[in-house]
């Protein structure tokens, strides 16, 4: 069972914490280090929480995960990746009070995502415009996204707020701000995305202003009363986009802040390069089956050029990783090829505070419990990424 207190720093001359010792997340204490990433379930129709969400994060919180994150909570209707998506309002709290009940009961915390999508918003679907940095063409939705005016940025700012605090009514543990995947707050931090000449272009501390100022309102509103996660891209994967050198500098004024109890790292751009994150096959065939004439077409013809495969390996994103954790003192959460209990291992004594993992859970909603009962157990998944088309047909789901 977790519960909130005050936290306590670790001594420097502590030896690693153990992946299943309980730790300290802002002012929760987990049962262990091992957070079910979050990845849009597909399973939200009507933009609400409904009975299959609810089993789907009850398993996983079952299965021994520390926390499980519901993905995704747009901040806005126009911030969502298509319509069937939650976006955060009355209407969603209970709900989302029934899920988190559900996942309590089974003796995890449950943390919402909550974020706007931005240029990678399906405008058709949630017949709004996207808004980005800069106006530009968007062939997925074949549609020009909408250059986002002041007043955009800061409604959608004080937005984030607004979800915060639905999600303390509704129960949630903890929020999780989205600042990756070129999503709005990622596609502002981007110079290939961001052409700005005012106050929220140009130099990084202004394409920061929208990351920074989510990332505040959230904890103003929340306070101490959950805790405050952020999930960061490291380096969008792009020619022109952001790196590791800013977006260091990016995390180093959120750690100066005091705004977020812990970063997730991560990398890709669901715009641009979508694979670069998930690595392993990429599902060209399986991606065009799911879609009508004429879009089937051309995924089939034109697919390879943007989801482009990348080799798989485990903790395939701990070398950039690395270089957050030797500069920061700020809790950190290692994503991205996490699936057997050596890699949890490495994790902890490279000084990374929790691990993430996604579609090995996905594959095994139990595969916490067993890899605590029997250290070699192997993860099933292969990294074939069929899961990530099934989206569209509500039976399973992606990273966000």
């Amino acid at each position: 069972m977790f519960e909130r207190q005050e936290s306590v720093d670790m001594p420097k001359d502590a030896s690693p914490p153990a992946v299943f010792e309980p730790a300290r997340l802002g002012p929760l204490t987990l049962r262990n280090r091992i957070l079910k990433a979050a990845t849009f379930e597909g399973m939200t129709r009507g933009a609400l929480a409904g009975d299959d969400l609810i089993e789907f994060h009850r398993r996983h919180a079952a299965g021994g995960v520390a926390m499980t994150t519901v993905a995704y909570c747009a901040v806005a209707p126009e911030g969502r990746t298509g319509r069937n998506q939650i976006w955060m309002r009355p209407e969603a709290v209970p709900g989302l009070r029934r899920l988190t009940d559900a996942v309590h009961a089974e003796g995890a915390a449950a943390s919402a995502q909550i974020g706007h999508a931005g240029p990678v918003a399906d405008p058709r679907s949630n017949r709004a415009p996207a808004l980005a940095p800069s106006a530009r063409f968007n062939p997925q939705a074949a549609r020009l996204t909408r250059r986002a005016t002041a007043a955009d940025i800061e409604r959608v700012i004080a937005a984030h707020a607004t979800a915060a605090e639905l999600a303390v009514e509704a129960g949630f543990d903890a929020v999780e701000i989205h600042l990756g995947h070129n999503y709005f707050a990622s596609s502002f931090l981007s110079p290939r995305l961001n052409k700005r000449r005012d106050q929220y272009g140009g130099s990084l501390a202004n394409r920061a202003k929208v990351a920074l100022g989510a990332a505040r309102a959230v904890r103003d509103a929340v306070g101490g009363r959950i805790a405050v996660l952020a999930k960061l891209n490291m380096d969008d994967g792009v020619p022109g986009g952001l790196w590791l050198d800013e977006s260091l500098r990016v995390a180093q004024w959120l750690e100066r802040d005091g705004s977020v109890d812990a970063l997730e790292l991560t990398a890709g751009s669901s715009l641009l390069n979508p694979m670069y994150l998930f690595r392993g096959d990429a599902p060209v065939t399986e991606f065009a089956a799911v879609f009508r004439q004429p879009v089937r077409l051309g995924v089939k013809l034109a697919g390879e050029r943007f989801l482009r495969a990348y080799p798989y390996r485990e903790a395939y994103l701990l070398d950039s990783a690395r270089q957050f954790r030797a500069a920061l003192k700020l809790p950190l959460i290692l994503l991205g090829g996490v699936t057997r209990r050596s890699t949890m291992d490495l994790a902890m004594a490279e000084g990374f505070e929790f691990v993430a993992m996604a579609r090995a859970l996905l594959r095994e909603p139990d595969l916490v419990n067993r890899i605590q009962a029997d250290p070699a157990t192997p993860s099933l998944c292969i990294h074939c990424n069929k899961c990530m088309p099934t989206i569209f047909t509500g039976t399973r789901c992606v990273l966000t």
